[in-house]
């Protein structure tokens, strides 16, 4: 066995380092916290070569003094705490005193910095952990430091580094993160003398947004506030328009720290359960304030990761915020046409000479026609169909009955006001699924067996049916099991399922849930369960497929009932139960449907988060047409 021997300080600098500094973004992240922490307002960060040969960053902070210099740059060494008692309250974003003497150990660093009481500043080199220069020198009150080649110490680990792009672009990724976390800090990031991001430092979060992301983003994100007795929560959310297929764009800061965590990530996500589609990512940038007593901040050496007091209250009470944030906006989402398409296009009337004449032809013969109007036949025939549309009568839909002639409405002239060519998502909010606009609605027919146009306001609505019915037929479940009405219809004879151990096991386990949802099962000796009553509403339904996808599903969730899996079993159920695309169905089931519509709190998506609605609007239909060009 070898002799146990004792390490040398600069040895145990390069370990240390490892820990700290894995690339040049780690040294960007650590060296802007002290910055910050430093009370700037201004951070310059320029880098060269993805970060590898040069990075300097320079702040207008509070700077460093003299007798102060030579102890930055040892281990365990800082400003923020001086006992084990004040990691408790630290409030900083720095303070495991290994920032910089990690940097040190395995770069050539140098810093100049001044503080406001000394007429000179100080100049500072240090390269592998050792000290070769000290001297005083003039410079603006701060502090800059400029780190070149990375790892020239330790060439094995440089190996390790990514490509200059690649490097370039996990820095700019630190830099967003931290400039969002701070919008009152003008922050300027240039790469190879190309400046990447320059945020104004005005304190306005939609503005660094703006910086960052652009316009498209920007004009499509929700304000949110929120506050109770143990967490404040800031920021912006998303609207399902401008979801992601992962979670990059997920965005939350703990007082001004970014971090992450699971207990966060997972009520955000589901804050737009039934809104956004499934395996589709909110965006977000959020900040979160919490007390430090309720927060272990020092868990991971990078300080990405925390423990929360109470965070079993945490879940609920962001999910709902962000739930509700939503629902006070429209989610009707409208059809654009290509931008690329619109560049510089400026609206003007296109020259129809015998426009005139024919709108003059068109009337007489409109005038002479017996015109078929929906909507006096569709109200009148709104309660009998009603049961079609709920699920409660459980037989196939009527066929529409042919109509011979459909309303043609008036050309109309295009001498109007040029509209904005970007038709995104607004803050205006849409009135189509309002009782007033019901009564303005123009059914105007089906295609495909599957989609129903409604003419409202000068817009063509085009609703989905089998999305429209499986909202519907969801949120009329869960008002039910909320009101605890749910309704068994028995069977007879009863179902058998041969079920494996395991999902015996997970049948025992959750057979009050399953009653809570209206099936009544009961073991029937060993792995066998006697199915004597499913839901009334999914009757129609083969029970026992049913039944056997939610036990498959049971199997797949680790053991424990996560609290929105009864939801997801129910939202399943609906989609089954729900009219399919391909089904014809008459005017007056679907306007019984839109009914329903209006009685929710949120028509627009399916539980799944398929949009149920979508728009295009008169502007668009005549840019298609080249009636405006």
């Amino acid at each position: 066995m070898s002799k146990i021997q004792v390490l040398d300080q600069s040895t145990i600098n390069q370990i240390a380092a490892g820990e700290v500094i894995d690339r040049p973004a780690s040294i960007v992240k650590e060296l802007m916290e002290n910055a910050i922490d430093a009370g700037s307002s201004m951070i310059t960060i320029e880098i060269k070569d993805g970060g590898t040969s040069m990075i300097r960053i320079t702040d207008n902070g509070c700077g460093i003094d003299k007798e102060d210099i030579s102890i930055a740059f040892l281990r365990h060494s800082t400003s923020k705490i001086k006992t084990a008692l004040d990691l408790l309250t630290v409030s900083s974003l720095g303070f495991r005193g290994e920032a910089l003497s990690s940097i040190a150990a395995v770069c050539q660093v140098e810093l100049i910095t001044k503080v406001a009481t000394e007429m000179t500043g100080i100049r500072y080199k240090i390269e592998g952990g050792k000290e070769v220069l000290k001297e005083e020198i003039g410079a603006p009150e701060g502090t800059t430091f400029i780190v070149r080649n990375i790892f020239f110490n330790t060439p094995a680990r440089r190996k390790f580094l990514k490509t200059p792009q690649t490097e370039t672009g996990y820095i700019s990724d630190i830099i967003e993160k931290i400039a969002l976390s701070h919008p009152e800090i003008s922050i300027h990031f240039i790469s190879n003398g190309q400046t990447k991001i320059h945020t104004a430092g005005n304190g306005n979060l939609k503005d660094v947004i703006y910086s960052i992301y652009g316009k498209d983003i920007t004009q499509n994100v929700i304000e949110i506030h929120g506050e109770n007795d143990f967490m404040k929560m800031d920021g912006f959310i998303g609207k399902p328009i401008i979801s992601r297929g992962n979670r990059n764009c997920e965005t939350y800061f703990i007082n001004g720290r970014y971090i992450k965590s699971n207990i966060i990530n997972k009520s955000i996500e589901d804050g737009y359960k039934q809104i956004l589609m499934q395996h589709k990512y909110p965006f977000c940038v959020l900040n979160f304030e919490i007390p430090h007593e309720l927060l272990d901040v020092n868990v991971h050496p990078a300080k990405m990761e925390l423990r929360f007091r109470k965070g079993e209250a945490i879940y609920p009470w962001i999910m709902e915020h962000v739930h509700d944030a939503l629902l006070e906006k429209p989610n009707i989402i409208p059809v654009e046409l290509n931008p690329e398409t619109e560049e510089k296009q400026e609206k003007i009337s296109v020259p129809e000479p015998f426009e005139y004449q024919r709108k003059v032809q068109q009337q007489e013969i409109l005038n002479q026609r017996t015109v078929f109007q929906p909507d006096v036949p569709v109200r009148r025939l709104e309660e009998p169909v009603k049961p079609y549309v709920t699920g409660r009568i459980n037989r196939p839909f009527e066929s529409p009955k042919k109509v011979e002639e459909i309303q043609e409405s008036p050309l109309e002239t295009v001498q109007e006001e040029a509209k904005p060519l970007q038709q995104k998502l607004t803050d205006v909010f849409d009135e189509f699924l309002t009782e007033p606009a019901k009564p303005k609605h123009k059914l105007v027919g089906q295609v495909f067996d599957t989609y129903w146009i409604i003419e409202y306001d000068n817009k063509m609505y085009i609703i989905d049916q089998h999305a429209a019915h499986e909202k519907v037929m969801f949120e009329h479940f869960m008002d039910k099991l909320k009101k605890k009405e749910v309704h068994t219809q028995m069977m007879n004879p009863p179902i058998i399922l041969n079920l494996s151990m395991a999902e015996a096991d997970l049948m025992n386990q959750y057979l009050d849930k399953f009653l809570e949802i209206g099936f009544e099962i009961e073991n029937f000796g060993g792995q066998d369960f006697a199915v004597r009553g499913v839901p009334s509403d999914l009757y129609s339904l083969n029970s026992e497929d049913v039944l056997m996808e939610i036990v498959d599903n049971l199997s797949a969730e680790v053991g424990k009932m996560v609290p929105d899996m009864l939801t997801d079993k129910i939202a399943s159920m609906s989609c089954k139960a729900a009219v399919k695309g391909n089904n014809l169905l008459t005017p007056a089931e679907m306007d019984a449907l839109v009914d329903q519509l209006l009685e929710l709190e949120n028509p627009y998506n399916c539980p799944h988060g398929r949009p149920t609605i979508i728009s295009m609007t008169k502007y668009e239909l005549d840019k298609k047409f080249k009636r405006i060009v």
